[in-house]
């Protein structure tokens, strides 16, 4: 007769969530002071959206694959290029590079992501309330963003502004409630309940 023997193996690779949603956060408001009007696109929008945007949330996906999420892979990594991407968009044509994105090319650019943002929010109705809220205000901005550009008009892209730094602030409670929640081993901030069924 053989003995069975049951090995556990616990998973010690911390959560990446909340780099990642600090990482979105943080530079989705940063960006979005310049869209409501705060002050110009300068050199620390362009900085995190290279090295905190775009890099740590791309780090955060790759942890995410590590616990096998497909969620957080897929949106950290996506939105860390994203934010590569954006920078590239504005830099590479100053520098002589490539010539500079049509408004019409912009417009795409930005409706093709909130189309993405909307597929993925139809995901987080499996998760929780706040991640949610995210990707439905994110949602909205990147059409806010589009009808901006397609139109010309500075008072949308204003409007899209204030709207994406209520998204940002969401992303950066959703991330210090999972920090201060799993710290604590309690509720400290709540962020509705996770749909389990």
């Amino acid at each position: 007769m053989t003995e069975t023997t049951t090995v556990s193996i616990k998973d010690n690779i911390a959560n990446p969530a909340p780099l990642g949603l600090f990482a979105f956060g943080m530079t989705t408001v940063l960006l979005n002071l310049h869209n409501a009007g705060f002050y110009e696109m300068n050199s620390m929008i362009l900085a995190m959206g290279i090295f905190y945007g775009g890099i740590a949330q791309v780090i955060a996906g790759i942890i995410e694959s590590k616990k096998n999420n497909i969620f957080g892979l897929t949106a950290f990594t996506s939105y860390g290029f994203f934010w590569l991407t954006l920078v590239g968009l504005i830099v590479m044509p100053k520098l002589g590079w490539i010539p500079k994105a049509s408004t019409g090319g912009m417009v795409a650019f930005l409706v093709m992501w909130g189309i993405f943002t909307f597929l993925l929010f139809i995901g987080t109705l499996r998760i929780n309330r706040a991640l949610q809220f995210v990707f439905a205000s994110l949602t909205v901005l990147f059409f806010l963003l589009a009808a901006g550009d397609a139109t010309g008009n500075e008072n949308i892209t204003h409007i899209a502004g204030y709207e994406g730094i209520i998204c940002g602030a969401s992303a950066i409670y959703t991330g210090i409630a999972n920090v201060l929640n799993e710290v604590y081993g309690k509720v400290v901030l709540p962020i509705g309940p996770v749909v389990t069924a």
